[in-house]
């Protein structure tokens, strides 16, 4: 019924449709690199809450209860705690129960690989960043990545992806910096000041599930270390 009104409006359906474009086109609907992980990074913490929701099969009513009665995520607003839930949801979403229970009740390093395994798959990203570019880092001996290396790699996901929308400058460094985030947190870098790279050993709990399930682009992009 909603949908009967909307074409019906004064709008009409050729405004309408006008509007569907330039929406996808700001935020890049459709396309294989999207912007939504400038909402967090791998939240490891704010992931074991979202996981035992998951797992405990909350209703949509109590969800809400706890995320904006209960502010579980001591998100700062309601807006707050609705982004970062619906980022971390996403990405939980995409794999099975098994990888949940990893994520709530592992240890502090198998939590984070297990939300590492599950950004990757949510974001290509961060997956295409880790195979595409650290790989070949590591693969040339660097002691460390470069900020520029970032930048570079934008513009080849815009060769890549005729989809990807027209991002500005404050955004592409806000999604760099996330992503830097992440590669510290999960052991890729030292940490984002001077991105030095070092060995990671992937939990082997990880490995063997993403092998299950045959997450093979998952697999691929998070071992990329020596």
């Amino acid at each position: 019924m909603s949908t009967t009104k909307h074409l019906a409006s004064p709008l009409g359906a050729g405004a309408v449709g006008a509007r569907f474009h330039r929406e996808s086109a700001r935020t890049g609907a459709g396309a294989r690199y999207r912007t939504t992980i400038t909402s967090g990074s791998l939240k490891v913490a704010e992931s074991r809450i979202i996981a035992d929701l998951l797992l405990r099969g909350v209703d949509a009513h109590d969800w809400r209860v706890e995320l904006l009665d209960k502010n579980v995520l001591q998100a700062r607003n309601p807006e707050t705690a609705r982004r970062l839930s619906r980022l971390l949801r996403a990405r939980l979403a995409l794999m099975q129960p098994a990888l949940w229970t990893m994520v709530r009740d592992g240890s502090a390093h198998l939590a984070t690989h297990a939300c590492l395994a599950a950004a990757v798959k949510h974001s290509p990203l961060i997956g295409d960043f880790l195979d595409m570019v650290v790989r070949e880092q590591y693969r040339v001996f660097r002691p460390a990545l470069s900020k520029p290396l970032w930048e570079h790699f934008i513009e080849d996901c815009r060769n890549r992806d005729a989809a990807m929308a027209d991002w500005s400058e404050s955004t592409i460094g806000r999604l760099r910096s996330t992503v830097f985030q992440i590669l510290a947190q999960a052991g890729y870098i030292e940490n984002t000041r001077t991105l030095k790279l070092q060995s990671v050993f992937i939990a082997k709990e990880v490995l063997s599930y993403l092998h299950t399930h045959d997450e093979q682009y998952v697999l691929r992009c998070i071992q990329v270390a020596p």
